[in-house]
């Protein structure tokens, strides 16, 4: 399929995992990629994946928790490949485990700072272009823990994620007016570094989630962003502030 000729697509957090999946997926169906995140190595060779298989790409360092650094990262996106037609936000950590009365403050501040406030500050720089420029697409991604699914222990990402999916949803309605269609997907535990827990390996991964899915199974990273590429089609040109869940089952 060729559903992305001729389009610009920026993904944050696209160093590795979910991002690197989705980044190569679109690259494979004709867009030109912008790839971004903290670490330079693995952006490169996000981008270097994507230029083996035929596709066009561009990395650019940047901190979704900066506004100026977000702002340079959609100028930088327009001046390379001429636009920004699809953004996808995925940059997102994972920290504080534990009884939220134990959550260090340090921990909390991280996880909101860069999961909240960096996909209202990536949308909010790349609305701005799109606005002026024919409307576009966005995607953020949040998870099936938080408006889904709760689980012991990990009160911070919830919250985090879940403020991701209402954003989402307000966002969409701000916008749609504008020919700015804003959705979200909410994967639950998938084959990328962020579902193993400390010490685990991928074998002992993939026993534990047998008996916590109805699938028995982790999603594919190809499968989560086979839903963000749908989102970002015109196939979806109707849908517009739904939040997607790709977990399995899970939350069912």
């Amino acid at each position: 399929m060729n559903r992305f000729i001729g389009k610009t697509v920026l993904v944050t957090g696209a160093g590795s995992g979910l991002g690197r999946a989705t980044a190569l997926a679109f690259a494979a169906e004709g867009a030109s990629v912008v790839v971004a995140g903290r670490t330079r190595a693995s952006l490169d060779e996000t981008v270097r994946l994507i230029e083996t298989a035929g596709g066009t790409a561009a990395a650019v360092v940047a901190d979704v928790t900066d506004s100026e650094q977000v702002r340079h990262l959609v100028q930088e996106s327009v001046a390379r490949f001429g636009g920004l037609h699809i953004a996808v936000n995925n940059a997102g950590i994972l920290r504080g485990s534990g009884p939220v009365a134990d959550v260090c403050e340090e921990d909390w501040d991280a996880v909101l700072r860069t999961n909240v406030t960096g996909v209202w500050l990536a949308m909010k720089h790349e609305i701005a272009h799109m606005r002026g420029n024919g409307g576009g697409v966005i995607v953020n991604i949040a998870s099936n823990l938080g408006a889904h699914l709760r689980i012991p222990d990990a009160a911070a990402y919830i919250t985090s994620k879940a403020a991701v999916s209402a954003l989402t949803r307000a966002t969409a309605l701000d916008h749609i007016h504008e020919g700015i269609r804003v959705n979200a997907v909410s994967p639950g535990a998938s084959d990328a570094p962020m579902s193993l827990r400390p010490g685990e390996t991928e074998a002992e991964r993939a026993e534990r989630v047998k008996s916590q899915n109805p699938l028995g199974r982790l999603a594919g990273a190809e499968e989560v962003a086979a839903a963000v590429l749908y989102l970002a089609s015109p196939e979806a040109g109707s849908v517009v502030g739904t939040d997607l869940v790709v977990d399995s089952g899970s939350s069912a």
